[in-house]
């Protein structure tokens, strides 16, 4: 496959060889962090209607990726390229994961972990090998995971969360959790009495 670069102002398409192609996509810019908002928004697949939480990307991309620890690159890497995708519910409903989280169109940036699109589709694409998590990811995307929180929202009062790869409900830290290729990744916070259904799988498109 031939190196990705950056380029602005052209629509998200996932397949494209180049990253042109993928790096404007239809994210909001949020203020000093992520927050809980309205959105009129609808869910994607098979999922459940868009949640009325709305986690936007970070307006200062380049920022929290080195708030997670990682570099920011000229290109995409390609020693390991692999994807993983993330679903996130709230209350039974579905929250989108933004367009450009680790993606920085004015500093013409990118970080190991990105997304291009509003899919859930997690693009690990590094220079080197190496092992990344999903607190990583959650924190360039300025969302907060731990076993008690996930974003603003706190387990206790009635509300639980769980988090499941490939449709296994893991204990521990979820921040913990390493990306792997074509891994299905569930995060599902609320009332026991939420009907989610939890993905197993992802239908990947070809080429991913």
């Amino acid at each position: 496959m031939q190196k990705r670069r950056i380029g602005i102002g052209v629509a998200v398409v996932v397949s494209a060889v180049t990253l042109a192609a993928c790096g404007s996509g239809s994210s909001s810019a949020s203020g000093k962090g992520a927050s809980d908002t309205a959105t009129t928004a609808g869910g994607g697949d098979s999922k459940p209607a868009a949640s009325a939480v709305s986690w936007p990307a970070p307006a200062d991309a380049s920022a929290q990726v080195k708030a997670a620890g990682l570099p920011m690159l000229g290109q995409e890497g390609q020693v390991l390229h692999i994807h993983s995708h993330l679903d996130v519910f709230v209350d039974g409903k579905a929250v989108v994961v933004p367009a450009l989280i680790g993606i920085d169109e004015a500093k013409q940036s990118i970080s190991p972990l990105h997304t291009h699109d509003t899919s859930g589709v997690v693009h690990i694409e590094s220079p080197v090998q190496a092992d990344f998590t999903l607190g990583e990811f959650m924190t360039e995307w300025n969302v907060p995971l731990t076993k008690d929180t996930v974003g603003s929202l706190k387990t206790g009062g009635g509300k639980e969360l769980h988090v499941y790869v490939n449709g296994k409900e893991q204990t521990g830290d979820p921040a913990a959790i390493k990306l792997a290729a074509h891994e299905e990744i569930a995060l599902v916070y609320g009332a026991p009495s939420d009907k989610v259904t939890v993905p197993s799988s992802y239908k990947w498109p070809e080429g991913l």
